[in-house]
């Protein structure tokens, strides 16, 4: 069962890594919301700070409280639909890193395993094959160690805790996961070591294609 604890954001600022007239790209600590919560107390977000330093900022995506990385915003409404348009159709490329504990034996591969809210236990998801969603994630072992190893994580669909739970079945929980991992892997360090690391799509004004990069703020455990 989740456990819920109070939300406490950090004092790290929401780091903007470009701003121009319709968008705007930031990098997300660990365990601030993407958007507010509910109740007062969970004000504090990815997308109010945004508001605050760039007044009118929409939410394109969402990352996991726990996740840190590269956010998009929009900064008016035919931008955020085209953006979020694009998001659906699989036009964003998107690339994470996970520290994971032990490492898949093959170097790289693809993981299939359709996901579905785990109802009596929310917001946690789980695989199943028979009404589960299709899910896919690539991934690719970066640095192997003794007790876990760095991979790159590219999903090809944006299921919620996808990552998360892809690795956990495949029996590589990412280290800190407080709803997939076991004790082990959950305590091996303080937070969840993933993290939105590149971020690429087609600017949807100058048709410009754009790259974005987010340097990880871990260390492998």
């Amino acid at each position: 069962m989740p456990v819920h604890t109070p939300y406490t954001p950090p004092s790290d600022p929401l780091v903007f890594l470009h701003v121009d007239e319709w968008l705007i790209v930031a990098d997300k600590p660990a365990g601030l919301l993407s958007v507010p919560g509910r109740g007062p107390e969970k004000a504090d977000c990815a997308r109010s700070r945004a508001d605050e330093a760039y007044p009118g900022a929409l939410t394109v995506h969402r990352l996991d409280m726990a996740t840190s990385g590269l956010l998009l915003f929009a900064r008016t409404a035919d931008i955020q639909r085209a953006l979020s348009k694009a998001f659906e159709q699989g036009e964003v490329a998107k690339t994470y890193l996970a520290d994971v504990w032990m490492a898949p034996e093959e170097a790289n591969g693809l993981i299939d395993l359709p996901l579905i809210t785990d109802w009596p236990n929310r917001p946690m998801q789980k695989v199943d094959h028979e009404i589960g969603k299709p899910s896919q994630t690539r991934f690719e072992i970066i640095d192997r160690h003794a007790a876990a190893s760095r991979v790159k994580l590219i999903p090809l669909t944006g299921r919620s805790h996808q990552l998360r739970v892809h690795m956990a079945e495949l029996g590589h929980p990412i280290l800190g996961d407080q709803l997939y991992a076991h004790d082990l892997a959950r305590n091996m360090v303080t937070r969840l070591h993933l993290h939105a690391s590149e971020l690429g799509f087609r600017h949807p004004v100058t048709g410009e294609d754009v790259q974005f990069v987010a340097p990880c703020p871990f260390e492998t455990a």
